[in-house]
């Protein structure tokens, strides 16, 4: 038997239509992949409609919002379900992503073809987010540019490094632009200890922390796709990378 296949197309405002050959059932289903060893909890199903020229659309539009995760879609045939395979993917919209102006709280979605060649949905909800831009590293120095969604910088505004594990924190004062939405920051401190450090902005004192990511574009999973050297400040190599969910943080190792 083969596999079906749904192309799907997402505009700017993230509403995904998936098609597929007509009438090869009744609806589809979108499901929470859970964590390992955890039984499924949180599905979502789309009617299928008959557009003409034997092709079928279901529509996953912005209300509701999903949670976070990564989500496989089937074909629904009454109590059997088949895991779809992709179809073309137009994902256009999402390029420059970035450059617009989203309100909080965020919510992103890009599908995507998984390792074993099947089709998913990525998914982002935060309330607030912090868009990595530019990363240069030049000598000892690391520089990030970055843009604030569904928050502003204020007076106090501060970037935190946070050690994996243990919490020790170094604040780092921003750059901040005149629109108090775009800012940057430099990380030259040899005193780093090695480890992972994860990167936050706080927009004012009080304020939650915001974590630095990289989610308004195309590219559903970054880590071995955008790929940084290390910046070497005295004795320590400090790499910036992304994480599995697309967060940016920085890899601390002796030098040499």
């Amino acid at each position: 038997m083969t596999t079906p296949r749904a192309g799907c197309a997402i505009d700017s405002q993230g509403r995904i239509t998936f098609e597929l050959p007509a009438a090869p059932g009744p609806g589809l289903l979108l499901r929470l992949r859970p964590k390992k060893g955890e039984p499924e909890k949180t599905l979502h199903v789309l009617d299928l409609h008959s557009v003409g020229e034997g092709r079928a659309q279901a529509v996953l539009g912005t209300d509701p919002v999903l949670p976070e995760g990564r989500w496989d879609v089937y074909l629904l045939d009454g109590s059997e379900r088949t895991r779809l395979r992709p179809g073309p993917r137009d994902l256009r919209a999402l390029v420059d992503g970035h450059l617009r102006e989203r309100p909080g709280p965020l919510a992103v979605r890009v599908p995507y073809v998984t390792e074993d060649g099947y089709l998913a949905v990525r998914t982002w909800h935060r309330p607030a987010h912090a868009e990595a831009g530019r990363v240069d590293v030049t000598g000892p120095a690391l520089r990030v540019a970055a843009r604030l969604h569904g928050a502003s910088l204020l007076d106090g505004a501060e970037v935190r490094l946070r050690r994996r594990g243990e919490g020790t924190v170094r604040t780092l004062k921003p750059s901040v632009g005149e629109d108090g939405r775009r800012f940057s920051f430099t990380v030259e401190d040899e005193t780093l200890e090695p480890g992972v450090w994860d990167m936050f902005v706080r927009p004012a004192p009080g304020a939650p922390m915001i974590r630095l990511a990289r989610l308004l574009d195309d590219v559903a999973d970054r880590k071995h796709v955008f790929v940084y050297p290390g910046a070497t400040a005295g004795n320590v190599v400090v790499r910036p990378y992304y994480t599995v969910d697309n967060d940016l943080s920085l890899e601390v190792t002796r030098a040499g």
